[in-house]
């Protein structure tokens, strides 16, 4: 599935999107174990190059579109990492997997919209690689009270 157009650089330059740093895991982990062709990417949130994060409960008080973007900025972050592990993004052969957690209200039923900010970055930046098979879940709370935390698995080149 080589594609001489395929260039997930060039297309977060298109888009505006400048990498931060991988953010650094908050406990005893690391940002991604790779074993084979399969990279499992630690759970990350939405958190901006200069620290702050987007918190807060949604049904609460957080919109679905400040949901949507904290989803999007976690893409962000995810890609960072990638990034660092990989040393160039077209080593990515596909996002195959998404687990969402939603840090929302118990009769909160729009998780689906809210990760939709990770899904259509990754989809904008990977193309068809980044079509993937996910899950958005709702949770009572996450670390720090983030709004969102997202873990992924992709295939990478050998």
């Amino acid at each position: 599935m080589q594609n001489k157009n395929y260039d997930p650089e060039a297309r977060l330059k298109e888009l505006g999107i400048e990498l931060p740093k991988a953010p650094n895991p908050v406990a005893n982990y690391v940002n991604g174990v790779r074993t084979g062709n399969l990279i499992f990417l630690a759970g990350k949130g939405p958190r901006y190059a200069n620290g702050i994060e987007i918190t807060g409960k949604l049904g609460d008080d957080i919109s679905i579109e400040k949901g949507y973007e904290g989803a999007r900025l976690t893409a962000i972050n995810q890609i960072a990492v990638l990034k660092e592990m990989l040393g160039d993004l077209k080593k990515v052969k596909r996002i195959v997997k998404v687990l969402a957690l939603v840090n929302s209200t118990p009769d909160f039923l729009e998780q689906p919209k809210v990760i939709n900010g990770f899904s259509d970055l990754m989809v904008e930046v990977f193309g068809e690689r980044g079509i993937h098979a996910r899950a958005a879940i709702g949770v009572a709370t996450l670390p720090r009270a983030q709004a969102v935390e997202v873990e992924c698995v992709v295939e990478v080149e050998d």
